[in-house]
Order: structure tokens, then C-alpha cells, then sequence
């Protein structure tokens, strides 16, 4: 689960605009041309472009405050009262009288969209007021955590502007967030990371994603030719690719999918509002990802709160349990991005027919920290241990079932007679055995912080139930 601790202070630099929706139904084709008939019933409007970033930010918990150009126009007065409604900050928002406030307009018709209509300028901003965002947030910077761009190539973020933002932020040791636009990322160069889609990423990169292989080079490229500390590309139903040292892939799995209306506005968000309060940038992905997953559920551009996110995840555990299997290697990788605070439990057996017994001596063993790993008998293990006759029930199924437990976290499987090479890797603070293990010596006990024993269910076990059944 995720906490946030703190209230972040992020600045949102940007192209923003209004999405206005005319709801209405269809029953007739128009007689003076062949196109249909909209009655409309409902108008709405929400914050689009980079303000989509901000309404997500504001969601998350976040402080924000918002840096731009829009025209003097009715529709700026519009974009003007949703941010306020919002409590953001709109001091360094600049009028141009010769520039239109972008609005995209959509008629939908029985949730079916019938026709977009646009209004914006898409020329790029003066000199001047290029040179007056530039003073105003040279002079602000102190005060933020971070700064968040959202380019959608409306002018606000040219080449010698952009360069220039992440200049200011390297100079002042702020991280600068990215989502990119366009095929020329030379006015990305120095930042903190960039989040291009798929798609975006084989264009700049010049080489088409097909596999991991082309994967992994478009990422290190543009990390290397633009001098980034990372690139998070993101992949849709795949999850996402960050790019540090190596390429780390990071899969999400969203149960529903209605709309990706501006999930990638939701992934800058939540990877701003994560790295604002101090998680690393593998916690802050996966909460990216999981906000993801949380909006792409929903219909149109939406957005998520940390309380969703939470129950996204507590869902996932019980749903996506077979996620939950995975090997040393797998699991080792994981829990180098755990939080510090987090206390790992560690117990292990064959778990062969899983019956009460299992489940409260699990239960009890979870109890006792915050993560709870069970270490798995191979089949050929368990043959060596319990004889030829044994495991009744497959190494997979078993995990499977286990897996499905809500309290247990991770299930491995092992092929040594011990866990003792598992417990060496894995590093848990608390290793649990049963209380028949009491007067001897634990395996794995030297690895451990602690070593905790707990009773079973007293005539309930694997053995008996085997006996009984025969005996039927």
C-alpha cells in the first residue's frame, strides 16, 4: 500500500486547454445533408491537455501551480475558474491578445463520439513572453519539489524555452519530468527523464520497437543522446521500460480497460507526486502504473486518487494472484526496490493439500511483519523428503494455491532439500518454523534477525488427511 507522507510541491509547465463535450442522443439523419442529428441533452468541460496533468496532481494530493501562455479570450476566463476550483496556483498564467485559449469541442452522441471540432493556436509563443515565464520561474523554483512538462506541441514549449526550464532546474538541483511530443527531442536534452509511449519512442529513436532487443536500444539511445538520468518508456497493456543502468520492464495488469484517454497525463502525475515525497523511481513506476491501470477503467479523461490506487492494488493481490509466483531471480529484483520500513517474513514446506492448519499458520506467520514470502518444495524435493508417493498435488498447483491466500505475498519455489540458499538471497528479517521445531536447530537461523515458532492446529495435517482418505 502506498502512503504518501508529505503534501508535494510541483510546478506543471505546458500547453493547456479545455475539453468541451455536447452529450446528446441520435435518432434521425439530417434532410439537408447526409449526417445525423444530435439532440443535444448536456454540456461539460474539464481541464485537457496539460491541465489533465494538473487535475491528476490535484487528485494525488498534490500542491500545484501552473506556468503558461493562452490567449485573452472568453475561454480563457473558462480555463481560468477550473483552476482555481482546483486551488491552483495561476500566477504565472500569461495572456497573448493575438492567441486563441485552445478548446477542443466533441458532440457525442449515445457515448459515441460523432465529431471533434477545435479551436487553438498552434504557433509558438512571443520572445516576450518566453523571457517573463522564464524570471518567474527562475525566481519561484526554490519552492517546488519538482517541475512536470507536458508538451502537446501548442507553442508554449519551444526549443530555446524548454532548453532553457531544464537548465534553470539543473542549475537550482530540481528534477524536471517530461512527457515529450514530436520527433526532434533535442530540446529535451538534461532532463531528469522523459515518459514517451511506444509508439513516440520508435519515432524520435529512429528505430522501429518490435521486441525486447529494439526495446532496450531505443531506450538507452535516447538516454545517451539526450543526457538523461532515466527514460520510462510506456507500453500500454505491457506495462512500462525504465532505462537506468540496464532496461527494468515493470508489467501492469488492468483488469478493465474502457479508455486511455489521457493515461499518459496520469503516468507524469503519479511519477511526479511519487518521486515528490521521496520514493525511488521504481516505487514511483509502479505507483505510476498502478494510477494507470486505475484510470484506464474509467470513461474519458479521468483520474486517480491514492485511495483508489491502494484498493487497486489490495484487489490485485486477491485477482492477479498467480502474479504472485515468481522465481529467485524475479523475487531478489523486487525486493531491492521494497521500502526500508518494510519487514519481510520468510517460512517454507511442501504445502501439498492445503488445509486450516496451513492457512492459520500462515495467517500468524503474515502477523509478524508487513510481507510475508513462503518458499516452496520443488516436486523432486518433496519425493526426497516424503517418499515416491508424494507430493500429491503438482509444484505449480500448489503455488497457485497458496499464491491465492490474501496474506501471503510471494510464493517460490525451490528445488534444494533446505532453503538455505533461498534465505541467503532473499534476506527476510524473520524466519518461521512450526512449534515442533523447538530444542532444534533451524535452518537458515544464522541469516535471519529473528526466529519466530509457531504452534499448529493440533491433529490437522497433510499426513492424516491422506490416511483418512485411503482408509474411505
Amino acid at each position: 500500500m502506498y502512503k504518501i507522507s508529505k503534501i508535494p510541491k510541483i510546478l506543471v509547465i505546458g500547453d493547456l486547454m479545455i475539453d468541451h463535450y455536447l452529450w446528446g442522443s441520435c435518432e434521425r439523419i439530417s434532410p439537408e445533408a447526409p449526417v445525423q442529428v444530435v439532440d443535444i441533452k448536456n454540456e461539460t468541460s474539464a481541464l485537457g491537455g496539460a491541465g489533465n496533468v494538473i487535475s491528476n496532481l490535484v487528485s494525488l494530493g498534490a500542491s500545484v501551480d501552473v506556468a503558461s501562455v493562452v490567449g485573452d479570450d472568453e475561454n480563457r476566463n473558462d480555463l481560468i475558474s477550473m483552476l482555481k476550483k482546483l486551488g491552483v496556483g495561476t500566477g504565472m498564467l500569461l495572456f497573448e491578445k493575438e492567441r486563441k485559449t485552445a478548446k477542443k469541442s466533441r458532440v457525442m452522441a449515445s457515448h459515441q463520439q460523432i465529431i471533434r471540432y477545435d479551436l487553438e493556436s498552434k504557433n509558438d509563443i512571443s520572445f516576450e513572453s518566453q523571457e517573463k515565464l522564464l524570471k518567474a520561474v527562475n525566481d519561484t523554483i526554490l519552492k517546488y519539489d519538482l517541475i512536470l512538462i507536458s508538451d502537446y506541441a501548442k507553442g508554449v514549449l519551444t526549443k530555446e524555452f524548454t532548453s532553457n526550464i531544464i537548465k534553470i532546474a539543473k542549475e537550482k538541483g530540481k528534477l524536471t519530468l517530461i512527457d515529450p511530443k514530436g520527433e526532434d527531442y533535442s530540446k529535451y536534452k538534461g532532463a531528469t527523464l522523459i515518459t514517451p509511449n511506444k509508439k513516440e519512442a520508435s519515432i524520435a529513436g529512429k528505430i522501429k520497437i518490435t521486441d525486447d532487443k529494439s526495446l532496450k536500444e531505443v531506450g538507452e539511445k535516447l538516454k545517451k543522446e539526450l543526457g538523461l538520468d532515466f527514460v520510462i518508456i510506456t507500453l500500454s497493456e505491457d506495462g512500462m521500460a525504465i532505462f537506468d543502468e540496464n532496461m527494468t520492464k515493470i508489467p501492469t495488469i488492468a483488469r478493465e480497460v474502457y479508455d486511455v484517454t489521457g493515461a499518459g497525463d496520469t503516468v507524469l502525475a503519479a511519477l511526479g507526486v511519487g518521486l515528490g515525497v521521496g520514493f525511488d523511481i521504481y516505487k514511483a513506476v509502479l505507483f505510476a502504473t498502478s494510477a494507470a491501470a486505475v484510470v484506464v477503467a474509467k470513461l474519458g479523461s479521468a483520474t486517480a486518487s491514492v485511495d483508489e490506487i491502494n484498493r487497486y492494488e489490495n484487489q490485485k493481490l486477491h485477482f492477479d494472484y498467480e502474479s504472485k509466483i515468481l522465481n529467485v531471480n524475479e523475487l531478489q529484483k523486487t525486493l531491492e526496490h521494497k521500502d526500508k520500513k518494510t519487514k519481510i517474513v520468510f517460512t517454507n514446506g511442501c504445502f501439498d493439500i492445503l488445509h486450516v492448519g496451513h492457512v492459520k499458520y500462515l495467517q500468524n506467520a503474515k502477523n509478524l511483519g508487513s510481507l510475508l514470502i513462503v518458499g516452496l518444495n520443488s516436486d523432486a524435493s518433496v519425493k526426497r523428503l516424503k517418499g515416491d508417493d508424494r507430493p500429491i498435488n503438482n509444484e505449480q498447483d500448489r503455488a497457485v494455491v497458496l499464491s491465492s491466500l490474501g496474506f501471503v505475498d510471494y510464493v517460490v519455489i525451490f528445488e534444494e532439500d533446505t532453503p538455505y540458499e533461498l534465505i541467503r538471497k532473499l534476506k527476510p528479517d524473520i524466519l518461521v518454523k512450526g512449534a515442533d521445531y523447538k530444542g532444534k536447530e533451524v535452518v537458515g537461523s544464522d541469516l535471519v534477525k529473528e526466529v519466530v515458532l509457531i504452534d499448529f492446529i493440533e491433529n490437522k495435517s497433510t499426513t492424516n488427511i491422506i490416511k483418512r482418505i485411503q482408509k474411505q
